[in-house]
């Protein structure tokens, strides 16, 4: 299923979206890199049939932190399961969100794509490189593919993935865990 830019939403909107504020369950707390101790860029919220996928990753000083390795720290992932999802409260300071929220409009494949693709919901991934596929960090079986993200349609839409890169989302839906990381 593509993903195809659908327009401007609003920050907390429960649609298939890049930007804005994760929807996350009581007792969130938003993720640091490990790298940096920066809090990281909210990136994607993916709602799926098993559960909510929030995607995340450092843009506080770009390339200097391994954000394209899904174990590196520098990115984070996660899978909630269940209703009662609510906006997230955001960091005062670091690179916490993208220029603008836009959502995602799910799209068949083998269908002419009405706007620009700014990625795709399961299948296989389109590496740019070599498989990286992650195991999962509970049960250490291999994650399966969920979804791609493109870069974005402009500048203001557009996560930082090192120009011409895509992003990838893995989920281990019986662990209850998720991965994420970029390829250029």
């Amino acid at each position: 299923m593509l993903l195809i830019h659908d327009g401007e939403t609003t920050a907390d909107a429960s649609v298939p979206r890049t930007g804005g504020v994760p929807l996350v369950p009581d007792g969130f707390v938003w993720p640091l890199c490990r790298e940096c101790d920066g809090a990281m860029q909210f990136l994607a919220h993916l709602p799926l049939p098993f559960g909510t996928v929030a995607v995340f990753f450092c843009q506080n000083d770009p390339g200097m932190c391994d954000d394209w390795d899904a174990t590196g720290g520098a990115n984070a992932a996660y899978l909630f399961a269940g209703e009662g999802l609510s906006p997230a409260a955001v960091p005062a300071e670091g690179e916490t969100a993208l220029g603008a929220v836009t959502a995602l409009r799910p799209h068949p494949e083998d269908a002419s794509a009405p706007g620009p693709v700014l990625g795709r919901l399961g299948g296989e991934p389109d590496w740019i490189q070599a498989d990286e596929t992650p195991a999962c960090p509970s049960c250490t079986a291999r994650m399966a593919f969920t979804a791609e993200l493109e870069e974005g349609a402009d500048f203001a839409t557009a996560a930082n993935f090192g120009s011409g890169g895509r992003g990838y989302v893995f989920t281990c839906e019986p662990c209850g865990e998720a991965a994420f990381l970029w390829q250029c």
